[in-house]
């Protein structure tokens, strides 16, 4: 491919990146911006007077073990689906092959 292509794209990823954290510069979750949907969620449903009729079999001790765990568990499906990919990938680069032949 062209350069021009690649530099394009680098172009547009960063204005995308970019633009959000510049347009709400100085906002925070206080204001209502960049506050998560789990977060807003559970508050509409402690609205309700919802009990939980269960606990948790073990909590994290800390914020920032609970963030790795998520991130770990996200990690280990972003490999799991890059290998199912890149299965399937090299069956078709193998059937084009022998179809050549």
């Amino acid at each position: 491919m062209d350069s021009k292509y690649y530099i394009v794209i680098l172009a547009l990823v960063a204005i995308i990146a970019i633009l959000p954290l510049a347009m709400y510069s100085g906002m925070g979750e206080d204001e209502g911006y960049f506050g998560g949907a789990d977060g807003a969620a559970g508050e509409a449903v402690e609205e309700t007077g919802y009990e939980p009729w269960f606990s948790s079999i073990w909590e994290p001790p800390s914020g920032e073990i609970e963030s790795l765990l998520f991130a770990l568990q996200a990690a280990i499906g972003a490999i799991i689906i890059g290998y199912v990919f890149g299965y399937y990938n090299g069956q078709a680069k193998e059937r084009r092959k022998q179809q050549k032949e």
